[in-house]
């Protein structure tokens, strides 16, 4: 049974998995610092209020919290360039030359 299970994590990667996964959550963490601390302050003045996270749009009765939204939606577009960017040099694909 434990001679199955190491095939198992062999044949499936599991463990490369597991260090890709925290690797990701803790890029995930960085990340989400830097757009809180670093972009947000930049952009805070020119939303009304001041407040980014609890920055808010209201409609008759519907309150639509478009601040923090923005905030993962900027987390967001920063993970996705950088999974991009990197698989883009991972999966680099040599040129043929046809001679």
């Amino acid at each position: 049974m434990i001679k199955e299970f190491m095939e198992f994590l062999k044949e499936y990667k599991v463990v490369a998995l597991a260090i890709a996964f925290i690797m990701g959550v803790a890029a995930t963490a960085l990340i989400k610092s830097l757009v809180d601390n670093v972009i947000m302050p930049v952009i805070t003045p020119f939303i009304p209020g001041g407040a980014w996270k609890t920055a808010t749009f209201v409609l008759g009765p519907i309150t639509i919290g478009w601040g923090s939204f923005f905030g993962e939606l900027i987390n967001f577009v920063i993970i996705a360039f950088v999974v991009f960017m990197i698989a883009k040099k991972i999966m680099k694909e040599e040129k043929v030359t046809n001679n």
